[in-house]
């Protein structure tokens, strides 16, 4: 042995049984051979004696506490063996008591309903204890396998676990350890889940032994995940990522590709890629569990996008774009350029090799591209809102720079949805095989929005909404000033009809409901503001957003419309038909944009915003059955204005014709001079003052037919009938003609003609006037009995 101490050493017998660890503890007290007579023997000896007795103090308190436990659990291990011979001697003796004292007796009823109960009550408890003990004894050996484990782990051999510098064997070595040491703490960590997944369903109540666990597995992962994030981003800046970016083509317009280094790899740093990327994933598994366990969500499919081992590739791209990001402010069509190029550049290669390693590390619900897409989308969008959204926010709500933002925020808006549009198209191939559309549209499209921003900023939504409603307002003002606007097509105004009836009964298009080209532009902005709000993930804010533009402003033209009608006078004793068309036509364009509106409640989109609309509100409206859509007002609303100016055209019409037939329908018609005998045979003509009402009532009739859709056009002919059948029947020209009058051809005569009035519009018009039909039936039998009664005389 060398150094100081080998002296004591020699001087030892040759012979010495002393170990190797003996020796060396006696060199550390003995430097030199008269250090035997000198004080460190008496000093070491003094040591020796008071470490031993601590020592045994230490093996006696152990002894001691090892008693007592041990008796505790003898005592209820006795107290349990008690019991269950109790219950062993009370089984046995049951029949006998049964057969003795009968099933109803005292002692049988003591036993059977107090000491029975008791016992079990003891069991239970006692099995309970026994369960809780080898649970926590469970769980207690698998965190202390996960500790080791990591514990190893951090301690294992210097340098990174994913080293790229394999050529050399001990680097390959302590690679392969860190590696197993690694996978040995997931599997630990997933065995404790699988222990407390049973635990949350069978035991809920043991919830501080499962606080305690969790306690313990939050501190292993603090120290474990940071430290195989910065191992795996050692491992990429190694393989030379990021690469470099070249925005001088972005700049131009022109658009090259970028080399992609992960397709690129080869050999030994491919498969230690490989197995960092895996082991990465699988932290990933097991903490994902975790949180769906603790939100109580197990057994829930959720749409998965972000991917940690993808994060570490954006982190240091993101950080080099945001370099170039902060020129561009100025110019945002070149930041989505480069974003959009980046992500399309590198996502096939990303797609070729890292959905296999998704694959082998069986995340079923994972996709390479989404990850990929959806963390790029996330970069874009941490640098509008902090960069661009909220300065331009900011002059939005100052009142003088107000108009001068407006454009600009449109603009960013217009990158954003194109944007997004390529985002999609790059994902668009994934087929979600285990997803469902719900699914995905809350998962993958709030992944790969950009839009997100505004489900998150509330206030950023409405100004957003504030500036679409005022650009949707200036089109529309702008159109209105066309002279054109209110017109209809040609076609129909030729009194022939393309089309039967029964066909161009069920209307479909603009020149169908004869509306003017007002309306359909009016539907059409505000259809540009809904699929603006399309690719908001969330519905309730997509619900808002078309809420506050596309519905306001249809409220704004159905104002546009009523101040049209307001201008209107009609004539009492002349109705002007240019007027009666200017009507129609607004008749026509509430109906087609109504219907319009139906066809676009029945949409599932806008039967999802309905359906979350009404579960946010505190209770459901009461109503019509329009309610049930989502546009349920507005088309109710304009129901009620198609109605009013329907009902006003009826009112004119019937006005009209009363005060042009009141001559003939209220005279008497029993003056002697009237009373002339008319022949049968004889071909009767319309009454004079019966023909201005009629010929009046059959132009403008056939000028609504022109210009009236035809589905409003069947209501106002069959109401203005009904109106006439009504007040006809109730005249004094019919209800004044006594039994023996002979003017009864006449007025068979005068009410045919009116029929003929309805004939171009259906085939039998007199089943429309049921109360004159009645009349004419009594005329005809007065008739005959006054024939009878000349006869008889």
């Amino acid at each position: 042995m060398d150094g100081p101490c080998s002296g004591s050493s020699s001087s030892l017998p040759k012979n010495s049984e002393l170990s190797t660890e003996q020796l060396r503890f006696l060199d550390q007290h003995f430097k030199a051979p008269e250090d035997l007579f000198h004080g460190a023997s008496h000093h070491l000896l003094t040591t020796l004696l008071r470490d031993c007795s601590n020592l045994e103090t230490h093996i006696l308190h152990l002894h001691t506490s090892l008693a007592r436990r041990t008796v505790s659990w003898i005592s209820r291990s006795f107290a349990a063996k008690n019991s269950l011979h109790n219950l062993n001697l009370d089984l046995q003796n049951l029949s006998l008591l049964t057969t003795q004292h009968g099933i109803g007796s005292k002692k049988f009823r003591r036993v059977l309903g107090v000491e029975l109960p008791q016992l079990a009550k003891e069991v239970l408890r006692i099995e309970a204890i026994r369960s809780y003990v080898e649970t926590t004894l469970q769980l207690e050996a698998l965190v202390g396998d996960l500790e080791d484990a990591v514990f190893c782990f951090m301690n294992c051999h210097t340098g990174n676990m994913f080293s790229a510098k394999l050529s050399n064997s001990s680097m390959s070595t302590d690679f392969g350890t860190k590696h197993e040491l690694l996978l040995q703490a997931i599997k630990a960590m997933n065995d404790i889940e699988d222990v407390l997944v049973d635990l949350m369903r069978l035991q809920p109540r043991w919830c501080h032994l499962l606080r305690s666990v969790e306690v313990r597995v939050d501190k292993t992962l603090t120290i474990l995940r940071p430290q195989v994030s910065a191992d795996h981003r050692a491992l990429l800046f190694s393989l030379g990522w990021p690469p470099k970016l070249s925005t001088s083509k972005v700049e131009s317009g022109q658009v090259s590709d970028i080399p992609n280094p992960l397709s690129l790899m080869q050999g030994e740093k491919r498969k230690s890629y490989s197995l960092s990327f895996i082991a990465l994933c699988a932290l990933q598994h097991v903490q994902t569990r975790r949180e769906l366990r603790q939100l109580n969500l197990l057994g829930q499919k959720k749409c998965k996008i972000q991917l940690w081992a993808i994060d570490e590739l954006v982190s240091p791209i993101a950080s080099r774009m945001d370099y170039h990001f902060s020129k561009w402010v100025d110019r945002p069509e070149f930041i989505f350029a480069l974003t959009y190029k980046i992500t399309r550049d590198f996502i096939a290669g990303i797609d070729d090799v890292l959905q296999p390693l998704i694959d082998r590390a069986r995340l079923v619900s994972y996709s390479a591209k989404e990850a990929w897409v959806s963390a790029m989308v996330q970069v874009l969008s941490g640098f509008l809102a902090s960069r661009i959204l909220r300065t331009l926010a900011e002059k939005y709500n100052d009142k003088q720079m107000k108009s001068e933002v407006m454009p600009s925020w449109l603009h960013v808006i217009d990158l954003i949805l194109t944007f997004d549009k390529q985002m999609h198209s790059l994902v668009s191939l994934e087929t979600g095989h285990f997803l469902t559309d719900s699914e995905r549209t809350e998962g993958l499209s709030r992944g790969i929005s950009v839009l997100t921003i505004f489900c998150d900023r509330s206030d950023w939504l409405k100004i957003w909404a504030k500036i679409e409603l005022k650009n949707a307002w200036k089109k529309l003002k702008t159109e209105l000033k066309d002279e054109r606007a209110w017109t209809v097509d040609d076609k129909y105004h030729t009194g022939v009809d393309l089309v039967s009836e029964s066909e161009h009964y069920f209307l479909s298009t603009r020149e169908d409901h004869r509306a003017p080209t007002i309306a359909e532009f009016s539907l059409k902005i505000a259809w540009e503001m809904i699929e603006r709000s399309q690719n908001i993930p969330a519905i309730l804010p997509r619900q808002q957003f078309i809420r506050s533009t596309a519905v306001k402003f249809l409220w704004y033209f159905f104002k546009v419309l009523l101040l049209q009608c307001k201008g209107i006078e009609f004539s009492v004793h002349d109705p002007d038909d240019t007027d009666l068309s200017r009507v129609c036509v607004l008749i026509n364009a509430a109906r087609y944009i109504k219907s319009r509106l139906q066809l676009w409640s029945d949409d599932v989109n806008f039967l999802e915003m309905k359906v979350a609309e009404e579960d946010c509100s505190s209770r459901r409206k009461e109503g019509s059955i329009d309610d049930s859509c989502f546009f349920g007002e507005e088309i109710r609303s304009l129901s009620e204005i198609e109605t009013n100016w329907l009902m006003e055209i009826i009112a004119v019409l019937l006005r009209e014709f009363e005060t042009l037939s009141c001559e003939y329908l209220q005279k008497e018609r029993h003056l002697e001079q009237e009373q002339e005998q008319i022949s049968a045979a004889m071909d009767l003509s319309i009454s004079v003052d019966f023909v201005e009402a009629l010929d009046a009532l059959r132009g403008h009739l056939h000028a609504l037919r022109k210009v009236l859709n035809q589905h409003d056009f069947l209501d106002l002919w069959r109401s203005v009938a009904e109106g006439l059948d009504h007040y006809i029947s109730c005249s004094a020209t019919i209800k004044g003609i006594p039994p023996d009058y002979k003017w009864t051809n006449q007025i068979e005569t005068d009410m045919q003609a009116l029929f003929y009035v309805f004939q171009p519009f259906c085939v039998r018009p007199e089943a429309f006037f049921p109360c004159i039909r009645q009349n004419l039936k009594l005329l005809k039998m007065n008739k005959e009995k006054g024939k009878a009664f000349e006869f008889r005389k």
